[in-house]
């Protein structure tokens, strides 16, 4: 089979792949319905059996800011107790018990050396709001709610030391949080009741993370940013932002809530309940652009001189692969690996993070560890280019007497397919071999895009010279002469260094290709090169590196090859010496 064929065969197998595989789960396993009944009343609804009636209430409950919030204002109320852990700084606000101010310590908000850390939650009102609140709805009885002012016994929030907020409403009744915190981004949220009353009373815990939408990632088709959870035995991953405000509230009915929450491509927050209540979760939207996660327990009956308690769990931080298997792993959390959407190639592409991250810390530079991964990848794929360009070897010598079966039965289709197949066994030839090394290049190349776009390690990673940053294409653009004209070309129209350097290199590989080919497939692969340099002008600069990479590595290996195999060279010399006589002949008329 012709080279040029095959390269024609993956183009188009990738297309497909990638493409075709959303689309393909989606018609087999079709999203659940998003109209669903209000999670709140739903959870009422379904209260276990000789519990107490418990009025729906309205969870979070609260009066919306008249305008814009400043950050920097709303964290300097008084009204506030720090939070200073080994990964995460900020603060909770007393009124309402809000844990809405979360800094990363390990992650900068840009490439920029004097950068603030990654705000990834912030109080109601300001441009990033994002924040995570536990209550209680419940009947004939006086309850917390978002304006209510709670007591901290403590100063701060640390690994060592818990926090609990009280609140006592004078009719008998203590409410409090009990917080605290461990070494990376996992909080520890227990709810506990205490009646003093004369009577039993009747509460329902819950627990919601409300966030807008102002600097969420978008969702792609092979990233999904937006509400999140693991319900029965799978991740969530159907619902955007969009269908929650087309559709309506969604909740879950696949089976027992083990997390819910919302995700970005770095960033995650999520609720994860413990013991063995009943939770029922579900998301909404708040209009604009407000969207809400809530979990909902089950309501429990205190009898006066008792406490009740629930715990939750709250993750908020960066989606470091590493850590959310930690938790998988030590804490029990199904599936909460999976928050990152490694997608189809999971098994695949894991361990590619993990041999990048290992070069990196040998290397002490993301760019080179890209660089090191192409090479190991190419050496593993070159004994199977080796046997290609062997095939092609075998499949020229048998050219002369393919054609003449051609000839000789080119009325006969079933007779030609029978002798083409007894050649094929009398020469030892296999014209499927050169497809070979291309079709194992789709997964590896598919891989390495979901590892370079998903994994936080290469985030704000600079190579060298102008790439500062591997996650993100490549600022030297050619259409504002590299930066010196005031605006960012958009795009496609985005092409920079990296990106003609992978439509040369590539433009190179295909002029050393042996094989004839028809004209529509010339002209295909003259375009080839140029098309691909525009399609990948926008992808994250680590990704452009490594294409770079392999096309000089098949360059040099081509080359080599064609030294064992001084036919095929011999045979390209030819094709181009005719195709230059035919096309001086088709001149002259």
């Amino acid at each position: 089979m012709d080279n040029q064929r095959n390269l024609l065969l993956a183009v188009a197998l990738s297309g497909l792949l990638i493409l075709g595989w959303d689309m393909a789960m989606r018609y087999f396993y079709p999203e659940a319905s998003l109209a669903g009944a209000d999670p709140v009343e739903q959870t009422v609804a379904e209260a276990a059996p000789g519990a107490a009636p418990v009025a729906s209430g309205t969870i979070g409950e609260e009066i919306a800011p008249a305008g814009p919030v400043d950050l920097a204002s709303a964290l300097a109320s008084p009204q506030r107790v720090k939070i200073d852990a080994p990964r995460v700084e900020g603060s909770i606000n007393l009124v309402g018990a809000r844990i809405d101010d979360i800094e990363l310590k390990d992650h900068r908000a840009t490439i920029d050396k004097d950068s603030r850390p990654v705000q990834l939650l912030s109080p109601q009102g300001t441009e990033g709001q994002y924040f995570a609140q536990f209550g209680w709805i419940g009947q004939g009885v006086t309850l917390p709610d978002a304006q209510t002012l709670w007591t901290a016994d403590g100063e701060a929030l640390t690994a060592t030391t818990p926090l609990t907020l009280s609140y006592d409403n004078g009719e008998g009744q203590t409410f409090s949080i009990k917080l605290s915190i461990d070494e990376n981004y996992m909080l520890t949220a227990e709810q506990n009741v205490t009646n003093s009353g004369a009577g039993p009373v009747v509460v329902q815990p819950y627990g919601l993370i409300n966030r807008n939408t102002a600097n969420a990632s978008p969702s792609t088709f092979n990233a999904h940013s937006g509400p999140i959870g693991t319900f029965g035995d799978a991740v969530d991953y159907s619902v955007d932002y969009e269908d929650l405000v087309e559709d309506g509230p969604y909740a879950p009915e696949d089976g027992p809530v083990h997390w819910v929450g919302f995700t970005d491509i770095y960033w995650l927050s999520a609720m994860i309940p413990q013991g063995d209540a009943q939770a029922t979760p579900g998301f909404r939207s708040l209009g604009d652009d407000q969207f809400r996660a809530d979990m909902i327990y089950a309501p429990v009956t205190v009898p006066a001189g008792s406490t009740a308690s629930q715990s939750t769990l709250l993750f908020a931080g960066a989606k470091e692969s590493v850590v959310l298997d930690q938790y998988r792993d030590n804490l029990g959390i199904e599936k909460f690996g999976k928050a990152i959407d490694w997608g189809w190639f999971e098994w695949f592409v894991k361990p590619m993070v993990w041999l990048l991250r290992t070069l990196y810390e040998f290397a002490g530079n993301f760019g080179v560890a890209i660089i090191l991964l192409t090479i190991i990848i190419r050496g593993l794929m070159f004994p199977i280019a080796n046997k290609q360009f062997a095939s092609m070897a075998a499949m020229k010598a048998v050219q002369p007497k393919m054609k003449a079966l051609q000839e000789r039965y080119k009325d006969d289709k079933p007779k030609l397919q029978q002798e083409m197949m007894k050649l094929y066994k009398d020469e030892g030839v296999n014209p499927l071999a050169g497809c070979l090394p291309i079709l194992i290049q789709i997964p590896i190349f598919f891989a390495l895009y979901k590892a370079l776009i998903l994994a936080i390690d290469m985030r704000h990673k600079p190579f060298a010279l102008w790439i500062e940053d591997l996650s993100a294409p490549d600022p030297a653009k050619i259409l504002n002469l590299f930066g010196l004209l005031p605006f960012d070309p958009p795009g496609f129209l985005g092409i920079g260094i990296l990106a003609v350097l992978l439509g040369i290199t590539m433009w190179l590989t295909f002029k050393l290709n042996p094989t004839a080919m028809d004209p529509v497939q010339q002209q295909i692969f003259n375009f080839m090169p140029w098309i691909l340099m525009f399609v990948m002008a926008p992808f994250a600069a680590g990704l452009l590196l490594y294409w770079v990479t392999s096309n000089i590595l098949t360059l040099a290996q081509q080359t080599y090859l064609y030294s064992k195999h001084p036919q095929l060279k011999a045979a390209a010399e030819k094709e181009k010496a005719d195709k230059a006589r035919a096309a001086e002949r088709e001149k002259k008329g």
